[in-house]
């Protein structure tokens, strides 16, 4: 079964930086489009980044431009999302998501808290 493995949440203050990762199980990944989103309790998953099958594409929520990097590795079958200046609005449960437009495949989510 295809499973995505996000890692890499934390509890952090605010300023600070953090990289999440997201391994897919299946090289067949390389060959999707991925994205991140993240949810707070009881609040609808909203779209944080996304980024192409070969990397080339990029496209970011306004909430996070200019602070957020959404990159991977097609080698490790790994996304990442580099988190830098973080603030207290960041803080949700972050998921990594594959096949667009449905997004039809999730992992199981990591917590990041950002402390005032």
């Amino acid at each position: 079964q295809v499973q995505l493995v996000e890692s890499g949440g934390g509890l952090v203050q605010a300023g600070s930086s953090l990289r999440l990762s997201c391994v897919a199980s299946s090289g067949s990944f390389n060959r999707e489009s991925m994205g991140w989103f993240r949810q707070l309790p009881g609040k609808h998953r909203d779209f944080v980044a996304s980024i192409s099958p070969n990397g080339g594409s990029t496209f970011y929520d306004d909430s996070v431009k200019g602070r957020f990097t959404i990159s991977r590795d097609n080698a490790k079958n790994t996304m990442y999302l580099q988190m830098e200046r973080l603030e207290p609005e960041d803080t949700a449960v972050y998921y990594c998501a594959a096949g667009p437009p449905q997004w039809l495949y999730w992992g199981q989510g990591t917590q990041v808290t950002v402390s005032s």
